[in-house]
């Protein structure tokens, strides 16, 4: 049941509700224009909660055996896909809650899936293979085994997917699956982002580093120094700032003007324990963290990469993710206590 929420928030972020599931809430996003707020837990059920109010619209109990592990909503908002630990892959309808159709892996479980930004396809990771399935479920293409499991997965504008494992990040041709272009460092990829026009690839690595590389000039660098692996990346809408956890600070680089070689990031610092999740809303230079502290803070940034606290709130557990809506003006947060908790922004 939905319940309206205690104050446990200030600044930007006002109360608005909150709801349970049946476990460990793992992955979701926001449906139908931000109608509806859709969730996947560790137990394998799936579930959909009124956008405004948090009551419950449907739910489906153990879709998936042994639980969710990722959830992927269409461009349109009107369907959405979800994989787990029993390697199948659900195509589902939003509003009805009914599953279109199943495509099965056989590889063991699948760990990222991924919708194109035209929403033509849908990019699945299982072990060391990857695959892309028509909107409609139909399979298009598997690749050849990575050299180790694919750690993430991301699409560009342009239709390209990108892959990353230990030591490579790969772009393959969205239709096709042609490999396109390799980009090699000897290192285990742990985490994975694309600037919008695809032409930066960020990745934290095991090593508390992000290593990035520029596609059009073939250059690459690296950001040391972090207390621990960098495992969550988000660029802004522009591309023109990068922001990575990796610790109890929040460490924001600028590409603008050449940067960020020769530059010193924004970091910025409230949680108490490691950054788990970050996110960026589709316009403005507002960002979200969640922490294993259970904090979620909102942040104004400059295009310098400073910025400063204007909203925070607690939950009951670590925030697992974060997803802001369609329109930036509520923030979702999962966490590991089962809890989803939608705030209004201001």
């Amino acid at each position: 049941m939905p319940d309206v929420m205690t104050d446990r928030s200030e600044g930007s972020l006002s109360a608005g509700w909150s709801a349970a599931v049946g476990d460990y809430a793992i992955a979701g996003g926001w449906a139908l224009n931000g109608k509806l707020l859709l969730v996947g837990d560790a137990a394998g059920s799936v579930y959909a909660f009124d956008g405004k109010t948090g009551k419950s619209t449907w739910s489906r109990e153990q879709a998936h055996e042994g639980g969710v592990l990722a959830m992927a909503i269409h461009p349109r908002g009107t369907v959405f896909a979800t994989a787990g630990q029993d390697g199948h892959v659900l195509f589902w309808d939003a509003a009805a809650g009914q599953v279109r159709k199943s495509a099965d892996c056989n590889d063991g479980w699948v760990e990222n899936v991924a919708w194109s930004p035209t929403g033509k396809w849908l990019a699945v990771s299982c072990s060391r293979k990857v695959r892309v399935f028509s909107a409609g479920g139909k399979r298009l293409w598997r690749s050849d085994d990575h050299p180790s499991t694919v750690s993430s997965i991301a699409w560009s504008e342009s239709g390209e997917l990108a892959t990353a494992c230990y030591g490579r990040v790969s772009f393959f041709k969205g239709s096709t699956g042609k490999l396109r272009q390799k980009l090699q460092w000897k290192g285990s990829l742990v985490s994975m982002v694309l600037s919008p026009d695809g032409d930066i690839v960020a990745c934290g690595s095991q090593d508390n580093s992000v290593h990035f590389w520029r596609r059009s000039t073939g250059e690459d660098s690296m950001m040391s120094g972090y207390p621990g692996k960098p495992s969550a990346l988000a660029f802004d809408a522009n591309g023109t700032l990068l922001a990575t956890g990796g610790g109890e600070a929040v460490t924001v680089w600028s590409f603008q003007r050449g940067g960020p070689e020769g530059t010193r990031p924004g970091v910025l610092q409230l949680h108490v324990k490691p950054v788990s999740t970050l996110a960026f809303p589709r316009r403005g230079l507002r960002l979200a963290s969640g922490g294993r502290d259970g904090a979620v803070v909102v942040w104004t940034l400059n295009k310098d990469a400073e910025g400063e606290p204007v909203g925070a709130a607690l939950v009951d557990g670590k925030v697992a993710e974060l997803y802001w809506r369609p329109d930036g003006r509520a923030l979702a947060a999962l966490d590991a206590e089962g809890n989803v908790t939608v705030w209004q922004v201001e």
